[in-house]
């Protein structure tokens, strides 16, 4: 029996707007991870940690996923999750999921589904066969985020991003025994043109062996060209240790003009971060290191 590893992020990008803002989040992620360190302390899987992790981020309205969902162009939310467990490898996610509240709670259930990986239209079937009830994900500010860049968008001017600094959530977590695991949600990049497709029900935003564990958030396009999440994962594969690899593969992509940050916990529990934006909302636990914060 080993010490347990716990990572989550709330998202990477510009600053925060405002010091009751940072406060705000700051309180809102280190609740979670309170939570989910009595629980991981409890030995608790890790698949069951990075699920009670990502549906936790989902219900909160400070972050981009679940209930907190930007807008797309035409005022709806589709959402993606996906989580992928470290020691069989295995992938499962939805895209654009719509009228839920918890798309990761999807993704682990088709975890023991032949069909691991499912489209909006399958999302739909699927959400009906758990017996899911209709949820309206939308929250006033994001909504009333939606307005302004529709309303710029009406007069021809470029919409401007808010500068919330939150977005796409994620977890990576080493559990007591050993074994990793990744889990990554979004409401997408906001504003988006209707029906695309994030990084994150990709290997390139949500990858784990029994190597190591990485969740990604920012740019999705930028994320989906480096391979992130994989690419990542497949250098420690190689023999390099996954902090280096992070920082590594990282720089290389801040010289290109990537926009993005990822999470990471390797075979040993330690857990890293790194990111090419101005900030990256994380924070994490293990026994060894006590509570880090990204930001």
């Amino acid at each position: 029996m080993s010490s347990p590893t716990v990572v989550i992020h709330g998202g990477a990008g510009s600053a925060l707007d405002g010091t009751d803002r940072e406060q705000t989040v700051r309180a809102e992620l280190e609740r979670i991870l309170d939570e989910l360190w009595e629980v991981a302390r409890q030995n608790a899987s890790a698949m069951e940690l990075v699920e009670r992790g990502s549906v936790a981020l989902e219900d909160c309205e400070e972050f981009n996923a679940g209930h907190g969902s930007k807008l797309q162009r035409d005022g709806g939310i589709q959402m993606s999750a996906a989580v992928m467990e470290g020691d069989r490898r295995a992938f499962s996610g939805v895209i654009n999921a719509e009228w839920v509240k918890n798309p990761t709670k999807m993704a682990m259930y088709l975890q023991q589904e032949d069909s691991r990986v499912l489209d909006g239209r399958g999302a739909e079937l699927l959400a009906r066969q758990m017996g899911m009830e209709l949820f309206d994900p939308i929250e006033k500010r994001r909504f009333s985020h939606w307005l302004d860049k529709t309303r710029r968008h009406r007069l021809g001017e470029k919409p401007q991003e808010n500068a919330d600094g939150t977005g796409t959530v994620g977890i990576v977590v080493r559990d007591a025994e050993g074994q990793l695991a990744a889990a990554t949600s979004t409401g997408g990049r906001g504003f988006e043109r209707v029906g695309r497709v994030s990084d994150t029900p990709t290997v390139a935003g949500n990858y784990a062996t029994d190597k190591g564990a990485v969740s990604a958030t920012g740019n999705g396009e930028d994320i989906i060209d480096e391979a992130l999440a994989a690419r990542i994962v497949i250098r420690a594969e190689d023999g390099q240790p996954l902090s280096q690899a992070v920082e590594e593969t990282i720089a290389a992509c801040d010289e290109r003009d990537r926009r993005f940050g990822v999470i990471a916990v390797d075979e040993e529990g330690q857990m890293s971060w790194a990111t090419t934006t101005e900030v990256l909302l994380a924070v994490g636990r293990s026994e060894e290191a006590g509570t880090r914060w990204a930001f």
